[in-house]
């Protein structure tokens, strides 16, 4: 199996996509920072269904880290990640030294207000400035007509769309399924760190939110079903909850109003492990 061309450079990467444009091909990406599973893929796969040239990207965003030690810890995986690309597969892999997308004198950053202040943003100041700043870079780097984004991460997906409304880029951004493990554990690259006792634990935080959004569903009150989920979590081991909100879908403003789609979101440490979950309600 081979895998795709490692491209380095800006320069490099756009040269082979305008040879790919000229010809009238679609260009999707798959923005990612490495150490990659089968949900990444999942994004992969949709991309090559969707488009005549997939490019993933692989980068480590500084920008997006507000723990030094959380950056260093971070996988980095680069070989393994190429072989799993390669069953996909895609056509290039972009996976540029930090230098490249932030060269001496650096300046600009790019900001997102309203979905990007409650919940994650209030948890991680400067997370999001530090995703839509990579992610507007990246969409310039690519020339990409479509990029791909999980649901998992359901903010930083309202976050890209507001970005790419707001700034007029001639993006169009793709949100695809979060990818489960068999016991209804979201897929993240984080997993991998859990202790093997934290990994038989992780999969209430699921657990827990699924049977809040059915009780809600079934017109329970939601103040307790979601105190009842904290409970649960608690329950099972984990360190603490940072938060178990529901809220408007869209603009991920607090929601009681049952006529337009809501997402229940959930923060957990286990293990010094931060998991994040969400789902429809």
């Amino acid at each position: 199996m081979t895998t795709a061309p490692i491209l380095r450079s800006v320069a490099d990467l756009r040269a082979m996509v305008r040879g790919w444009k000229a010809k009238g091909e679609t260009v999707g990406v798959v923005p990612t920072m490495g150490a990659l599973h089968d949900g990444h893929l999942s994004l992969a796969r949709a991309a090559r269904r969707d488009c005549a040239r997939v490019i993933t990207t692989i980068f480590v965003n500084p920008k997006q880290f507000n723990n030094p030690e959380d950056l260093k810890k971070y996988p980095r995986t680069e070989e393994a990640d190429a072989a799993l690309l390669a069953t996909v597969p895609v056509d290039v892999i972009f996976a540029p030294p930090p230098e490249e997308v932030y060269p001496e004198g650096f300046v600009t950053t790019v900001s997102v207000g309203g979905v990007s202040e409650p919940l994650e943003g209030r948890m991680r100041p400067g997370h999001f400035d530090g995703v839509a700043t990579v992610v507007t870079k990246l969409f310039g780097m690519s020339m990409a007509d479509r990029g791909y984004f999980g649901q998992k991460d359901w903010q930083q997906l309202q976050v890209v769309q507001r970005l790419v409304r707001d700034l007029n880029l001639p993006v169009e951004i793709v949100g695809c399924e979060t990818i489960r493990e068999a016991d209804g554990l979201a897929m993240s690259s984080r997993n991998r760190q859990l202790t093997p006792e934290g990994r038989l634990k992780a999969p209430v935080l699921y657990a827990a939110i699924t049977r809040a959004a059915d009780d809600i569903r079934a017109g329970h009150a939601d103040r307790m079903a979601i105190r009842e989920a904290a409970e649960a979590i608690r329950a099972a081991g984990f360190d603490r909850v940072e938060y178990i909100e529901l809220r408007d879908a869209g603009t991920l403003m607090p929601s009681s109003d049952v006529t337009r789609p809501r997402r229940m979101l959930a923060a957990a440490w286990l293990d010094g492990v931060r998991l994040i979950d969400n789902i429809p309600v």
